[in-house]
């Protein structure tokens, strides 16, 4: 069961075309009930679309200046100043490539997840379409064991992909060490797909009644891992985030399902991001349904999950006259752009039962949060914060919690969702939680720019998306000890990024690796402009992961210290 299971979660790949999301819009056609009341609850203010090389563009010093606020789109112009090709030339400090393989992933999103068995260290490369196993042991000589899904080429993928026929793909994975059942247990996530599934929430009621009643899971499943590969997984349990209705067949599941991938250290409490049903509706992303909050569960058993709470907070949920009034003083309300609600799980510096109070979580557009989670079953709101807003592209997504037992700094930061620096730049937050009921802005993460031979002055003329990505997430090996001092940024047209955060409120550039885009013989046109769109670190090895639109380049750094390119020492994930 274990195979056929796993075979039917990755199916094949791809985007049908480059220019979807590109056509005239149709007329307004809302059927659904919380769309209408989502409608009813909010103004209708969308952001005109800027002008490029007046609204914004390049600056006389060769600075960049961002739009104040835009559509999202798959289709962002050109500006003035602009390479008119797609930059050759690779750029590096304190960085040195140790190997590059092409054709790992796809040129749109990578999860990425390290697990040893039997002495050799194997590298996860996985989203929702497809899945590459490589035994890193020797990071030299990587070895492929096992592909799975579209492999992407100068003609695209090799495979093609129905969004809207995929009935069983996972998206996020978190593999932790489980004592009670001395193995490794993954679980996968499970929610609505978020690409070519809808474009416009408001013209589609046939898309938006089918995303209601979707046709796959939503929630999450377990696999016990006997060994690397999925052939060896033995699925335990499926839970749905539906907590309401814990029996509801597909089909009729509410919500969103699990969203990315879940914070579980193997233990007994394990978190999610996931609206649990389809009154977390208040939320402007055009092509999304929901506005999702957090919930905890108990893996005491991991055959047999329990749902323990929901965490919501205010201006989230419709029909709540108290939510929606906190909904409308939200500056974004009405802008038809905005991504509210947690895209990420709620993180801690160590499991709940080993002492874990403090959570902290990145809201969207609304705002960063710290909870007290010291009783699971009746989680508190402990401090907010908000900033001015920047849309298009997401907002408090990302929560980067690895200094804080350290300095009681945390990081967060959305990132662009639009193409050619068509949006306010997405800056990387330093805030100081020191006081979690009172975190407050300490301070924002330089911007990078170019050196001074690449040829332009500022990485918006590279073309592609450019500001931050995400910090590689929970479960990089050795992070606690290795990664202090040290916050590593997958960055896209500016690469990877390393920021010295010893002193978190004084941030600075340390060194970073910008690799070419790919050639017209390694990808299609419209697939390059993602560039580099996450990062994996083992900083037990002190070796970075960067996966690119064209493959996986494997860095190392001296601001890490020599490489380890043997075995590892201790085995990953780590035995509790």
């Amino acid at each position: 069961m274990a195979g056929a299971a796993i075979a039917a979660c990755l199916g094949a790949t791809a985007l049908a075309a480059a220019d979807w999301g590109a056509k005239e819009p149709g007329p307004v056609d809302i059927r659904d009930p919380w769309l209408k009341a989502w409608i009813a609850a909010t103004p209708d203010n969308p952001p005109r679309p800027p002008v490029p090389g007046t609204d914004y563009g390049m600056n006389p010093d060769g600075s960049f200046r961002h739009p104040v606020a835009t559509p999202l789109t798959n289709d962002a112009p050109a500006f003035p100043g602009q390479l008119d090709h797609w930059d050759q030339n690779s750029y590096a400090k304190n960085v040195k490539v140790i190997a590059f393989y092409p054709a790992v992933t796809s040129p749109w999103h990578a999860w990425a997840n390290i697990a040893d068995f039997g002495g050799k260290r194997y590298l996860y490369a996985h989203d929702r379409d497809y899945l590459r196993i490589l035994d890193v042991t020797d990071p030299r000589k990587a070895k492929t064991v096992w592909s799975q899904g579209g492999v992407w080429g100068p003609k695209g993928s090799s495979e093609d992909w129905d969004a809207a026929a995929v009935t069983d793909y996972f998206g996020g994975v978190t593999i932790a060490w489980n004592k009670t059942l001395q193995r490794n247990v993954l679980v996968a996530s499970y929610e609505i797909g978020r690409f070519g599934l809808m474009e416009d929430k408001k013209r589609e009621p046939a898309k938006v009644a089918e995303q209601r009643h979707y046709n796959s899971l939503k929630g999450f499943k377990v696999f016990v891992m006997d060994g690397p590969t999925p052939d060896t997984w033995k699925l335990i349990a499926t839970r749905t985030t539906d907590y309401q209705h814990p029996d509801a067949p597909i089909g009729e599941q509410q919500g969103s399902g699990a969203l990315d991938s879940v914070a579980w250290w193997g233990g007994k409490y394990m978190l999610l991001s996931a609206a649990p049903d389809d009154s977390y509706s208040a939320t402007e992303y055009p092509d999304y349904l929901y506005s999702p909050g957090y919930q905890v569960w108990d893996m005491s058993d991991p055959a047999d999950p329990k749902f323990v709470s929901q965490i919501t907070v205010p201006g989230q949920r419709l029909g709540d006259k108290e939510s929606e009034d906190a909904y409308r003083a939200n500056p974004r309300a009405g802008n038809r752009t905005s991504w509210m609600g947690s895209r990420t799980a709620l993180l801690l510096t160590r499991p709940i039962e080993d002492g874990g109070k403090i959570g902290f979580g990145g809201m969207g557009g609304l705002g960063f949060y710290s909870f007290d989670l010291s009783d699971p079953a009746n989680p508190k709101t402990l401090g907010h914060v908000t900033v001015p807003p920047s849309y298009a592209g997401t907002e408090f997504d990302n929560v980067d919690v690895s200094q804080y037992d350290r300095t009681g700094f945390v990081f967060g930061n959305g990132y662009p969702m639009n193409g050619n620096c068509y949006e306010p730049y997405k800056d990387i937050y330093s805030i100081d939680a020191r006081d979690p009921a009172h975190p407050k802005i300490a301070a924002r993460f330089p911007r990078p720019t170019p050196p001074k031979d690449a040829g332009f002055t500022d990485y918006c003329q590279r073309r592609g998306s450019f500001g931050p990505k995400r910090s590689g997430g929970m479960g990089q090996p050795g992070e606690v000890e290795g990664g202090q001092g040290l916050a590593i940024y997958a960055f896209y047209t500016a690469g990877i990024q390393i920021f010295d955060v010893k002193d978190p409120a004084k941030p600075s550039i340390a060194g970073y690796f910008v690799p070419r885009f790919p050639t017209d013989a390694e990808l299609p046109d419209y697939a390059k402009e993602n560039s580099t769109f996450a990062v994996f670190t083992e900083y037990d090895r002190k070796i970075i992961w960067a996966f690119s639109v064209n493959g996986v380049y494997a860095l190392s750094s001296p601001l890490l210290g020599k490489p380890n390119l043997g075995a590892p020492k201790t085995v990953w994930p780590e035995r509790r």
